[in-house]
């Protein structure tokens, strides 16, 4: 596997949450034991879907509003108990069945930054979950940022996928990582780079087995990707739809300030300002809709819907049924 530059963007608040907690998991012998399986199953008509989380992130606080006052950002950060410098930012993967197809929905970071130890989890939570990578027919990537698309190049992943496994991704993001455009963006220094040499070993490695796509694509029956471009020209969601039943699966598209506050910038969206149009686009359709909505980066397990409030939203976590 190419060697991929160091990446730490923060040096501490790795091994202790940013707020305060420490790491949940218990020693056990010759490993770690979780506290929680860290998936949560949905059915969606007769389509099942499962949310695994791999992990976290920890982040500095102004990635998530670039363009806010530092004031009004430091006082969202203060009300949600977070920050006020970094704190955790979720990783969430779908695994959607759909007749005789599994669809996995990104594949999370991986273990290969060392700056970043407690994501790429999905793999043995997958396992845990008694799903064989093995039987994964096809792979839906929303985009190719690094932590969508990392765990697909480590070891035990990338040689445990079936040789004729299906990857789609939207032909605008392989053409845009050809010479990609980070001039809009603001992210910590390292991490251009990485995301560079993260994508191009994806299509050195994959290159075969993608399924590019325009505008729309079915996956399987009643699994949609749609083009959505912003947060990178070739983002793409995913609906799940059956039995009258809709769950969007929003990838990059937002994240927990967007509620409140469409219109702050991410430091990771190629495309600011068509990335709140995109945002908001989505929410309104959720919240006339009443359709579930779950995205990568809200906190786990991320199923919930989406009210209108005022000029802004409302997320409105749904209530786990055991």
């Amino acid at each position: 596997m190419t060697t991929q530059p160091n990446l730490t963007i923060q040096n501490d608040g790795i091994h202790q949450k940013s707020n305060g907690q420490h790491d949940t998991s218990l020693a056990s012998g010759s490993g770690f034991e979780e506290l929680v399986p860290s998936r949560y199953a949905v059915r969606v008509g007769e389509i099942d879907v499962l949310v695994i989380s791999d992990g976290v992130l920890p982040l500095p606080t102004t990635t998530m509003s670039t363009n806010a006052d530092p004031a009004a950002r430091a006082a969202w950060f203060k009300d949600m108990f977070l920050g006020p410098d970094s704190f955790d930012w979720a990783l969430n993967v779908l695994v959607i069945r759909s007749g005789d197809q599994t669809i996995l929905v990104d594949a999370g970071l991986g273990g290969q930054f060392p700056g970043f130890p407690r994501a790429g989890q999905f793999p043995k939570r997958l396992e845990a979950a008694g799903i064989d990578l093995g039987s994964v027919t096809d792979v839906v990537i929303t985009h190719m940022h690094m932590d969508h698309i990392g765990g697909l190049l480590v070891d035990e992943v990338k040689n445990r996928l079936r040789p004729d496994v299906r990857i789609h991704v939207a032909a605008t993001e392989v053409e845009f990582w050809k010479s990609p455009d980070f001039s809009l963006t603001s992210m910590p220094s390292p991490v251009p780079d990485v995301l560079r040499a993260t994508a191009n070993e994806f299509m050195k490695e994959f290159h075969s087995k993608l399924r590019t796509f325009e505008d729309e694509y079915e996956v399987a029956p009643g699994v949609v990707a749609r083009l959505t471009g912003g947060h990178t020209p070739g983002h793409c969601v995913v609906y799940v739809t059956s039995g009258g039943e809709r769950l969007t699966f929003a990838g990059d598209a937002l994240f927990p300030v967007a509620f409140e506050h469409p219109d702050w910038h991410n430091g990771f969206e190629h495309d600011p300002e068509e990335s709140v149009r995109v945002r908001v686009r989505l929410m309104q359709e959720a919240a006339a809709s009443g359709e579930l909505f779950v995205a990568t980066h809200l906190p786990f397990p991320s199923v919930g819907r989406v009210a209108v409030d005022g000029n802004a939203f409302r997320w409105v976590a749904a209530f786990w049924d055991y």
